[in-house]
């Protein structure tokens, strides 16, 4: 009785214990705010960081891959031609014209093999930051290296391209693996469109300052050769100081994973590939969106890295004119990006997506009526793959990361990136056999029709909210 008076009687200590309480709860929630605020600005402190790496090494898609290597090349292929026009890398004779396509066909081959190894080390260690630096600076000394091109060195051009090219797609392995990890579902459309979009603008400024140079090559006391050389050499510089943002930024995070006893990291990096493709039975839904990137993506590589080619020998247009064309598909792709990214978020992402590869198709279809000497209906021809090219890589990839399962980020992403690179060389091979049989680039580029037409039918077929459901994620608004 009388302790329940004492208590009754004694407000104040009821009163304290409450207010305790309620103090140590606010305190908890505002320390839960505060970590939440932290964990929100450490992660856009990485996704900034993540920008730049596209900021770094897409100069080398853009001056090199697209612009000045495929003519440049080719010209240096087919000064150590035979009178018959045919180069014999190795004892096998080549046409000249098609030397620079079978390159680019032997380094994603190149890359196919490595890319398992390095995904298995980078799985069992955790480890990806090195890794990417490696692969990184590797490709940047070998574009640098072009610097040393000239005479009829063919094949120290076709040994750096296959190097460089191996190198960029073993890195962006890496680099596409930490989109999970940084972005939030809600996220990751916004995210991937921005990191192209980084990417397309450090594109279009290097080519400015690359267009200068080469225009302006006499003034500068500079032959056409050095110049481009230059301009090659330029590229892999910029990819290696703009880097090392990225590896500044980004974090590793830790992983328990035990090695199979006894063997290496290729061993380990098959079976570990061959055992992600076993488990994507059992998501049947995400191996077809997988088929139809795989195809369609083939074709957009493909444009990409001979659309030069094109430009410079079958329509006869001189190189001031290709690299004003680059450049304006980089400016265009800066804009078309983000406003695909804004389409996908009305209409989902998979509509938007068909919707720019029946563009593609169409755009190809026109590029075979172009008319020589012409360089306006180029520079329209450059203007239509630049609005659909960076936001259907974008929203692809963004695209994929919904229909991973949780936990699996990292070896589905690199499967996706075999699928990415595994059959990209099958493109430029198409490309150069069509030209190697009939002479004509018309008919090679018309041939890349089919990688576009093939895909949006897959992808259409694709039932990607029942896809999402089944790989255990939560369904946007609109996908």
């Amino acid at each position: 009785m009388s302790a329940r008076t004492t208590a009754e009687t004694e407000p104040g200590a009821g009163d304290g214990d409450s207010g305790g309480e309620a103090a140590d709860g606010g305190r908890a929630v505002a320390g839960e705010q505060a970590s939440a605020a932290a964990r929100k600005a450490a992660r856009k402190r990485e996704q900034h960081g993540w920008y730049f790496y596209d900021f770094a090494c897409s100069v080398y898609s853009t001056s090199v891959l697209t612009v000045f290597l495929g003519p440049y090349l080719t010209a240096v292929a087919k000064a150590a031609a035979d009178a018959h026009g045919y180069v014999h890398p190795l004892g096998i004779p080549l046409r000249a014209g098609s030397f620079f396509a079978y390159s680019v066909s032997a380094s994603v081959i190149v890359a196919v093999l490595i890319m398992p190894i390095v995904g298995a080390v980078a799985d069992r260690s955790g480890r990806k930051k090195p890794l990417l630096a490696a692969a990184a600076y590797t490709g940047a000394a070998a574009t640098a290296g072009m610097f040393f091109l000239g005479g009829d060195r063919y094949l120290l051009g076709g040994l750096l391209l296959i190097v460089a090219n191996a190198a960029l797609a073993v890195s962006m392995v890496l680099y596409n693996a930490y989109l999970p990890q940084i972005a939030e579902p809600d996220e990751r459309d916004t995210v991937s469109s921005r990191g192209w979009a980084f990417g397309y603008t450090s594109g279009a400024f290097v080519l400015v300052l690359n267009l200068v140079l080469f225009q302006g090559h006499d003034s500068f006391g500079l032959s056409e050769s050095m110049a481009v050389r230059i301009c090659l050499a330029s590229a892999g510089l910029w990819w290696g100081a703009f880097a090392i943002i990225p590896l500044r930024r980004l974090r590793d995070r830790k992983v328990v994973r035990e090695a199979g006893a006894g063997t290496g990291p290729a061993v380990s990096g098959w079976r570990q590939l061959i055992a992600t493709l076993r488990d994507m039975r059992r998501y049947p839904l995400t191996l077809s969106f997988l088929l139809a990137y795989l195809i369609y993506n083939d074709g957009v590589q493909t444009v990409i890295s001979q659309a030069s080619i094109y430009g410079s020998e079958e329509l006869e247009l001189e190189q001031s004119t290709l690299i004003v064309a680059v450049l304006l598909v980089q400016v265009l792709a800066v804009a078309g990006a983000l406003g695909m990214g804004r389409l996908a978020r009305s209409y989902g992402a998979k509509r938007t997506i068909l919707g720019s590869l029946a563009a593609w198709g169409l755009t190809l279809a026109a590029g075979y009526f172009l008319p020589a000497r012409t360089p306006v209906w180029f520079f329209a021809l450059a203007s239509m793959i630049g609005l659909v090219l960076g936001g259907s890589q974008a929203l692809s990839r963004s695209l994929f990361s919904h229909l991973v399962p949780a936990g699996k980020e990292a070896e589905y992403f690199s499967a996706y990136e075999m699928s990415d690179r595994g059959l990209s060389w099958v493109g430029p091979l198409v490309f150069g056999l069509t030209y190697q049989v009939t002479g004509s680039y018309r008919t090679a580029i018309i041939s890349l029709v089919v990688f576009f037409a093939l895909g949006f039918v897959l992808l259409a077929r694709v039932p990607v909210r029942r896809a999402v459901e089944a790989a255990g994620n939560p369904v946007p608004e609109r996908i």
